[in-house]
């Protein structure tokens, strides 16, 4: 697991799943209760207490939505970004090659998190820029991201229409794969755009179809999917 602490919010925290904590999505080929164990597992080895990581029902959308904390247990909105204006709600989003990016804001109440999904529909609609906006009119002065493992535009490769598509949405993101043939760049054009929106952005700079120990759509179409995670320690 890939952790990280926060700048702005000391008490926040940030984490990348690996294939050492398992398939963490319902909606592959898994056994439920299994994956429960496993988030289960995570949240008490993270020291969440009785908190629990809330989850999207992602779409390849560019929708946020603001979670309270008072929403019911395994009803994940149909989004492809959380919100917690008070980092209060532990958040998550589950990829296997697309982008998972959580961020941390500062602002003058605390800290303020989210976790958005990134998959080239998503990209290309807007959804990091959705992401940071809402952040922005909940109160976030300064704001930080992580890019977390994703597949890297030497690996994904694509049709030229698709690549000629992707760039007049978002100049810069075409790319050529380690074969010679047109691929697209998502965690270049993640980091880019974030980093004109003024967001300070760390880059893990792992490829999920090269690691092994990342899952990858790509590589095996029945894969399970890793988290991107942000967190607020528990109050004492």
């Amino acid at each position: 697991m890939l952790r990280y602490e926060s700048a702005l919010a000391p008490r926040v925290h940030v984490a990348f799943t690996s294939t050492a904590e398992g398939n963490l999505a319902f909606h592959v080929p898994d056994d439920r209760d299994a994956v429960l164990l496993r988030r289960r597992d995570l949240e008490r080895g993270l020291g969440l207490g009785e908190s629990r990581f809330s989850y999207m029902n992602q779409v390849h959308s560019a929708t946020v939505v603001e979670l309270t904390g008072d929403e019911p247990e395994g009803h994940g909105p149909t989004c492809d970004a959380l919100v917690s204006a008070t980092a209060a709600v532990p958040l998550a989003v589950m990829v296997a090659d697309c982008v998972p990016v959580v961020f941390v804001g500062a602002t003058p109440r605390g800290g303020i998190s989210a976790a958005a999904h990134a998959g080239r529909r998503g990209l290309l609609d807007g959804i990091l820029t959705a992401t940071v906006e809402r952040l922005r009119s909940a109160g976030a002065t300064s704001i930080e991201a992580w890019i977390g493992p994703a597949i890297c535009g030497s690996c994904y490769e694509v049709p030229e229409s698709m690549a000629e598509e992707a760039s007049i949405q978002r100049p810069g993101i075409r790319s050529t794969t380690h074969h010679g043939t047109t691929g697209l760049d998502l965690p270049g054009a993640a980091a880019t755009e974030l980093s004109e929106l003024g967001v300070v952005v760390t880059k893990t700079g792992i490829c999920t179809l090269e690691d092994e120990n990342y899952f990858s759509y790509r590589r095996d179409s029945q894969t399970g999917r890793l988290a991107g995670l942000v967190w607020q320690d528990v109050e004492a």
